[in-house]
């Protein structure tokens, strides 16, 4: 491997500017290059080789170089330099210690001031472009396949593989005759079924940045992996390299790819208590490119897996991790109990975008945890100015939508008014709307905010973005504006133009309100109807506010049911409401933010609300809401703060 590495330097060293110094990443080493594109006085086995700068006298044209054999042969055995800090000197003007002697960059007299003697010149577009078929004429090429071919088979794929990248990063294309050579020496030992998954993966992703999907090279590759797929030869971290690589050249459309990833599902299912907190990332990421969302069982044993080793995660892992999940849209129990026990704790020095991601995540499964919503908050009321305004948003949006109100919601709000007071114009008109209509959800009314987003030119500018107001926003300014009127009488200020109401918050999505379930209406139907001697009742009423109630029952002034046909009679309205789960917190009894802010509001409008909801052995239980229409307290014209969340 050390003529492949030495070989493979040359062609990317050459290619540099002739003052160039610098780094590359092929067998950890980096290779000092005369001014002549020669790779000299360099070992590769486990030594650190630094370059040697030239002088800078001026610009200078690149001479193209001829490269033979006996250049490639060159190594020096002599002891080698070790790069060191000096102090007082910047990172890039760094001294030489070799032989007891600290050798200094020299600079020309001549030489511009303005010029480091480290820092590379700009090389013009004219005689100074290298010539990379240049650098194998003598026959390099031959040379370099003849030693390979007494290497290990699976050290000369790596090494044809590192050649061939080399040519991929300098743009030398598939059909010139050295990159010809190089793939045809590739496809004899992929042919040959003796390489390892690895450097199969290898070979396959040079492969396809050369030649695209339509590569001989890449068919040969995937059809070997297969080959070891279906053997069950692949360990945990090539099955990570075979995801890395589908990601890249997968076909819907190719029955043997498409057969060969459903097996590397099943492979890989027997992995996963194997795979370590970066693999499982790495494959979750694969499949979210791959848009595997039918991969039920293996994202969901990945989701399992994730909440063992979830301490191991980094920031930037639980993001991505998180993230997929939601998109492939599984989610584990068990990975929320990792996240209650290990995000509180890592919350005060992580990534912001850590905290708002955990947020989305809980909200996207409904599940609300007390442990991190309460870390949440407190964050946020000591490092508030660390987020961004999408970022905050989030985090107000999973509360208020989950029905949350943390212990410390007096400072959290204040913190959230000091916010919007400075930061207003920083948001965005929808994610202030979101942010606004979710403190409703918590009965927290914002009225100095209510009058901007009511205002005439808040309005313009949220319909100047380029798109039409959508039903969602529309709906959201009508509950907040309903909230203004039912729950805040003493606020008099901008109100919602009418014209702009919705008239019925049920939608297709569920924003406001959720269906009524047919199968818990049938559970209720019989016992109902037999409890009031009659069908005195009608269901999917829409109330004059756009709200629709389950089941509606109208009482006298004696309270006696009357039917249907004396409902013009009426004194006094029930609502019941028919509670499925989808109207709860996932893991808990709490109803969501939209379904507590429908029962607040259709107490105001002067309905006695029932709750009815199907009990865990399958039987109906109701809970009766005996509180009257509930009044807002009077406020002294002098102990009202209008810029605070009011409470009422």
């Amino acid at each position: 491997m050390k003529s492949i590495a030495c070989i493979s330097s040359s062609v990317r060293a050459a290619c540099q500017h002739t003052s160039a110094c610098f780094p590359l990443n092929l067998n950890r080493a980096l290779i000092r290059c005369s001014p002549a594109g020669r790779c000299t006085n360099a070992t590769f086995a486990s030594k650190t080789v630094v370059a040697q700068q030239p002088c800078v006298t001026g610009v200078r044209a690149f001479h193209s170089t001829h490269v033979s054999a006996a250049a490639v042969q060159q190594v020096s055995a002599a002891p080698l330099p070790t790069p060191v800090y000096v102090p007082g000197k910047r990172e890039d003007d760094l001294s030489v210690t070799q032989l007891g002697r600290c050798i200094t960059p020299q600079t020309s007299a001549t030489s511009a001031r303005h010029l480091s003697p480290y820092s590379p010149y700009t090389k013009t577009q004219s005689s100074t472009a290298v010539n990379i078929q240049s650098l194998f004429e003598g026959e390099v090429i031959q040379e370099l396949c003849t030693r390979m071919a007494h290497f290990p088979v699976n050290d000369r794929a790596e090494g044809l593989a590192t050649l061939l990248g080399a040519c991929v990063e300098f743009g030398v294309e598939a059909h010139n005759p050295l990159v010809s050579r190089l793939i045809n020496e590739c496809q004899e030992l992929i042919s040959s079924r003796d390489i390892e998954v690895a450097q199969l993966c290898q070979l396959g992703e040079v492969a396809y940045a050369l030649e695209g999907y339509q590569s001989a090279m890449v068919t040969g590759v995937l059809d070997s992996i297969g080959a070891a797929i279906e053997e069950n030869v692949v360990s945990p971290s090539e099955a990570v390299r075979v995801y890395s690589l589908l990601a890249l050249c997968y076909q819907p459309a190719n029955q043997k790819q498409t057969l060969m990833l459903s097996t590397l599902h099943r492979h890989t299912q027997r992995l996963v208590h194997r795979l370590k907190a970066r693999q499982v990332c790495d494959i979750l990421q694969s499949l979210l490119k791959l848009q595997q969302r039918q991969a039920i069982s293996l994202v969901l044993r990945l989701s399992h897996r994730a909440s063992r080793v979830f301490k191991a995660f980094s920031d930037d892992e639980v993001i991505k991790v998180l993230s997929a999940l939601m998109i492939l849209g599984q989610h584990d129990e068990e990975l929320l109990s990792a996240m209650d026990k290990h995000v509180p704790a890592r919350l005060g020095k992580c990534d912001p975008e850590l905290i708002s991601t955990v947020m989305e995540y809980c909200l996207q499964t409904r599940c609300r945890s007390e442990p991190i919503f309460e870390a949440v908050a407190e964050n946020f009321v000591c490092h508030a100015e660390r987020h961004t305004t999408l970022q905050i948003a989030k985090q107000i949006i999973a509360m208020g939508r989950l029905n949350y109100l943390p212990q410390c919601s007096n400072q959290m709000f204040k913190e959230l008014e000091r916010i919007l007071s400075s930061r207003f114009s920083h948001f965005q008109p929808r994610s202030l709307i979101e942010v606004l209509h979710a403190c409703i959800h918590l009965e927290r009314f914002p009225l100095n905010f209510m009058s901007k987003v009511f205002s005439p030119y808040f309005l313009q500018r949220l319909q100047a973005q380029g798109e039409p107001l959508d039903k969602n926003a529309l709906g959201q300014l009508t509950q907040i504006h309903l909230s203004s009127s039912l729950e805040c009488s003493y606020y008099w200020g901008p109100r919602l133009p009418f014209f702009l109401h919705v008239k019925r918050f049920s939608s297709v999505d569920q924003a406001f309100e959720t269906p009524m379930e047919s199968l818990l209406y049938k559970h209720v139907k019989g016992p109902l109807t037999h409890l009031l001697g009659g069908k005195f009742y009608s269901t999917s009423i829409f109330t004059y506010s756009g709200y629709t109630v389950d089941v509606e029952i109208c009482l006298d002034e004696n309270g006696f049911v009357l039917p249907l046909t004396e409902w013009d009679q009426t004194y006094r309205r029930m609502a019941l409401c028919l509670d499925g789960q989808s109207r709860f917190c996932n893991n808990t009894q709490h109803l969501l933010g939209k379904e507590a802010t429908k029962r607040r509001h259709l107490r105001r409008m002067g309905y006695e609300v029932v709750q009815v909801c199907l009990a865990k052995n399958g039987a109906s239980k109701l809970k009766l809401h005996t509180d009257k229409v509930y009044e807002c307290p009077h406020h002294k014209s002098g102990s009202l703060h209008l810029g605070s969340f009011i409470h009422c």
